[in-house]
């Protein structure tokens, strides 16, 4: 009902993550190793459990541009967090998760292509926080587990990151867009991922069911590499990222500049224009004239 600057959005974020991190202290507590770091001292772990916790909130909200993709992404990663956490017995976070999934499903039947409601940024920032919450406690626990126990992920990070890899990757890549031509990472434009793909002829609901079946085939990729450690699947999970990305660009390039090629020129658009307003007029007044005879 009230439109709030980003500062003060940015105030309530940080007294929900106050909440969460510091009087709920869930938080992440160890990398396993990755780039030789195992236990993080305290007010490390607060810290970057909070920058993380942010970041996946607000990462969340940017993807929210086009109709379902925000519904579509959350409810991959509710629908995995929530089984993961029912097989580990952890019943609290499951019915949690299950429940987040079963208002996302709802909301989906009118925020589907085309919406009649939208999230809108209470929406996004509420679900993206939930998620990111649900996300730390994942780490926490999957790092918690004995070595061989069910579902248990070696690479705890690079699964904690792949739950919510798409709009981690969207947020890193308009933000070094934007500073690198000199503006400010949150001014609104149409850089992100879902526009390109918008901009190669694909609507509303393909968008979102192309980058639904990537968010699913990478997590099962993280997956299938659950016996590893996050020094070789983040790298390899990073690379393939990067490459769908410059992927991604080459194609968006190569169709808008077929398009251009194929689209006639602005002077013969408007040469065309001219002539059909010259035939137009020529045949109104044959038709005046024609009339003039009659009578």
């Amino acid at each position: 009902m009230v439109e709030l600057r980003a500062s003060r959005k940015i105030i309530g974020q940080l007294l929900s993550v106050f909440l969460v991190v510091i009087i709920g202290d869930m938080r992440i507590r160890d990398l396993q190793g990755f780039l030789g770091i195992h236990e993080i001292p305290i007010l490390v772990s607060y810290g970057f459990s909070a920058f993380v916790l942010l970041a996946l909130t607000n990462a969340f909200n940017l993807i929210d541009g086009l109709d379902g993709i925000a519904a579509t992404i959350g409810s991959i990663t509710l629908a995995i967090l929530g089984g993961w956490f029912y097989f580990q017995g952890i019943e609290s976070l499951a019915v949690l998760s299950l429940t987040l999934l079963g208002g996302v499903l709802a909301f989906m039947i009118y925020n589907w292509h085309p919406a009649k409601i939208f999230m809108g940024d209470t929406g996004s920032l509420t679900l993206g926080f939930s998620i990111g919450s649900l996300i730390i406690a994942f780490m926490e626990y999957n790092s918690a587990l004995p070595k061989g126990a069910l579902l248990k992920l070696e690479p705890t990070f690079s699964a904690g990151i792949v739950l919510m890899i798409y709009p981690l990757f969207d947020m890193a890549r308009v933000f070094t867009r934007r500073i690198s031509q000199g503006r400010h990472p949150m001014t609104a434009d149409k850089g992100h991922v879902h526009h390109f793909l918008m901009r190669m002829g694909l609507k509303h609901d393909q968008v979102a069911l192309l980058l639904g079946f990537l968010q699913i085939t990478l997590i099962f990729t993280v997956f299938i590499l659950g016996d590893y450690s996050d020094n070789l699947v983040l790298p390899i999970l990073t690379v393939i990222v990067l490459f769908l990305g410059y992927l991604l660009e080459k194609m968006t390039l190569k169709f808008v500049r077929r398009k251009v090629r194929r689209s006639p020129k602005i002077m013969e658009t408007s040469s065309i224009n001219s002539g059909q307003r010259i035939k137009i007029k020529l045949g109104k007044q044959s038709v005046e004239s024609g009339s003039m005879n009659l009578n």
